[in-house]
């Protein structure tokens, strides 16, 4: 039998949020960045494990805050512009069903905005999706069951070269196919400069700053894991509740900062639907990936990272080789050159593509 949480799991309220997730916080392993490296390129597949995950240092929860009060008021608008897509599109019986853990807080900020406006509290989940290994289709089939009636919403922060969107067609196709249902496959992200999302707010590649911070801007909750020591095949997938960072927590602050300024844009609400619906996808931020693959002779697509959100990400957590900026000038990467250089990680200017930046992993086996 499927066992939703009763109590919070994570530092969100379940008013906001309820994760289908399987706590394993006291059965995992987590492996050194540099070692992940390796087993990662070695073959073992990154849901496997769990990266070990510090208390963010000084310098990052710096970071973070100097991109929340730079970005909020944006954020905050490409909400109500996805908001509003969404409900205008099945009103009150939508499912809000974002994608843990990047997607989780855009799922909130999308809840509390159509609360605020429509006085609707439309029900919101967060479940697993995985490079390579798909959605969790226990998660998917058990919200079906409790929202027969119901329109699927998936949620996430922004794209990259658009793996996670692949993932979730593929395996929305998968079920739909499978158990005859005609659940939709649309994604709605804040920023999508990879080109690949059905409901985006802007294409403009900036740094949401929920990219900066791990567990404590995510509910305190990891990256999550399927792997067949821990997760069975009727379990969710699973994830760590990191409940020693709470001190350190800022989710909902991001969330109450972010929502602070939903009033003042609904003061001058203005044409928000002249955007952000895309029928065909382009696809042109993989594209981009593909000539970036090409001409600097990487093997293996999944090393190059594109977009603001995910360089910052290869720069806190993995081990860089090399960063590609579009423009060296551009004010949304002022945190990416910063930690470049201080990292001593070569920057290389790459005018021909969408993205602000990209970052490239470093081979470890040549």
């Amino acid at each position: 039998m499927i066992m939703v949480h009763t109590n919070p799991f994570g530092s969100y309220s379940n008013d906001d949020v309820i994760f289908l997730l399987k706590d394993i916080s006291n059965e995992i392993y987590e492996t050194s960045i540099m070692d992940k490296e390796e087993l990662i390129q070695s073959g073992k597949h990154y849901s496997e494990m769990l990266p070990l995950e510090l208390e963010p240092t000084v310098e990052y929860k710096s970071l973070f805050f100097k991109a929340l009060k730079l970005n909020k008021n944006k954020i905050a608008k490409t909400v109500q512009i996805i908001a509003e897509h969404i409900f205008s599109q099945e009103g009150k019986k939508t499912l809000l069903v974002s994608l843990a853990r990047a997607g989780t807080p855009i799922g909130i900020l999308v809840k509390r905005y159509i609360y605020l406006k429509y006085h609707v509290s439309l029900p919101h989940y967060s479940i697993s999706i995985i490079r390579g290994r798909g959605l969790d289709e226990n998660a998917i089939r058990f919200l079906r069951q409790n929202y027969p009636d119901y329109q699927f919403q998936f949620i996430d922060g922004w794209t990259g070269k658009g793996a996670i969107k692949r993932e979730l067609d593929s395996s929305i196709h998968r079920i739909n196919q499978a158990d005859g249902s005609n659940i939709s496959n649309s994604l709605a992200v804040l920023s999508d400069p990879g080109y690949c999302a059905n409901i985006y707010g802007t294409r403009e590649d900036f740094l949401v700053p929920n990219a900066c911070l791990n567990a404590t801007v995510s509910g305190l909750i990891s990256r999550t894991v399927l792997n067949d020591e821990l997760i069975s095949e009727s379990d969710f997938h699973g994830a760590k509740f990191y409940k020693s960072f709470k001190e350190q927590d800022v989710s909902n602050l991001f969330i109450d900062e972010i929502s602070q300024q939903f009033p003042f844009i609904l003061e001058n609400d203005e044409d928000v639907f002249q955007m952000s619906i895309e029928t065909e996808l382009s696809w042109k931020g993989l594209k981009e990936v593909q000539l970036i693959k090409e001409k600097f002779e990487i093997n293996d697509i999944n090393l190059i990272k594109p977009g603001v959100g995910e360089t910052t990400r290869v720069l806190l957590r993995r081990v860089p080789w090399k960063i590609l900026v579009r423009n060296r000038m551009d004010e949304n990467i002022i945190h990416i050159m910063h930690l470049a250089n201080e990292k001593k990680i070569p920057i290389e200017e790459f005018p021909e593509m969408s993205y602000s930046c990209c970052g490239i992993i470093k081979p470890l086996k040549i």
